[in-house]
């Protein structure tokens, strides 16, 4: 089932960008609204932006208002868990090396090969000649190597 209501984290802008979506993909009945930043960025000063058949309509509540805190509380969940996601798949993309995409190319090669050349620039730079020097590593891989990495 979708949802009654979708909080979008911006604007106007932000909020016709997603009203665009959703009629793209056909989804009309759910009531789309933007949270936007109040002056100097303050907690507690957004504002609430609907769009109701065309017409625009900002609401102001007041700073201590249980419905404002509710949504505040909403978008700071919604971006600890975002920011929480980013943070993770960047620190997996930093534990993975390109060297592991190529087929052939393990933990033991990758390791060899880091540890020979001193590092994936060092790899990049190598011919082929040098890479087949590395314990573990044919002509046929070394042109593998090579040709995944200088792409």
């Amino acid at each position: 089932p979708l949802p009654d209501v979708v909080f979008i984290d911006g604007g106007l802008g932000q909020l016709n960008q997603a009203i665009m979506v959703m009629d793209s993909i056909g989804i009309e009945s759910i009531q789309l609204v933007g949270v936007a930043k109040g002056e100097g960025r303050k907690a507690g000063l957004e504002t609430l932006i609907t769009v109701k058949e065309g017409k625009t309509q900002k609401i102001n509540l007041p700073p201590h208002d249980q419905a404002l805190m509710l949504v505040n509380h909403i978008r700071d969940e919604s971006h600890r868990f975002a920011i929480k996601h980013h943070r993770k798949k960047r620190a997996k993309k930093r534990q993975t090396s390109p060297l592991e995409s190529i087929k052939g190319v393990g933990k033991l090669r990758r390791i060899a090969l880091l540890n020979y050349f001193g590092g994936l620039q060092e790899i990049q730079k190598a011919s082929c000649d040098e890479i087949v020097k590395v314990d573990g590593i044919s002509k046929a891989l070394a042109d593998k190597i090579v040709e995944k990495l200088r792409r």
